[in-house]
């Protein structure tokens, strides 16, 4: 072989290699972009079941009055008639108290 073909095949070779690696799109950055996109996947999966639960608890809370008084007795603290409540309050929160009505 003349030195020319040797250097028509090394150029040939070097750009089939860099149409394979090389450039702004690399087979590479293919593989790691699959990976990517098969953990994101994931992550909506993830995320349906959390919009899916919560959709459900959304649905409990308009419709079932068990769930509508659980909430109401939870968050706000309501009572029942005749029912009395106990709120623990935390010391820091106390001495706070204290300091505002002029007592120290």
């Amino acid at each position: 072989m003349t030195l020319a073909r040797w250097a028509a095949v090394a150029a040939l070779a070097f750009a089939l290699y860099f149409a394979i690696q090389g450039g702004e799109y690399a087979t590479t950055d293919l593989l790691e972009l699959r990976g990517d996109v098969e953990g994101e996947e994931g992550e909506v999966a993830r995320l349906r079941v959390v919009v899916d639960s919560l959709t459900r608890a959304a649905d409990a809370i308009r419709r079932d009055p068990r769930v509508q008084e659980r909430v109401a007795r939870e968050s706000f603290g309501m009572i029942r008639e005749g029912e009395h409540l106990f709120r623990i309050v935390p010391v820091d929160t106390g001495r706070q108290l204290e300091g505002v009505g002029g007592r120290r």
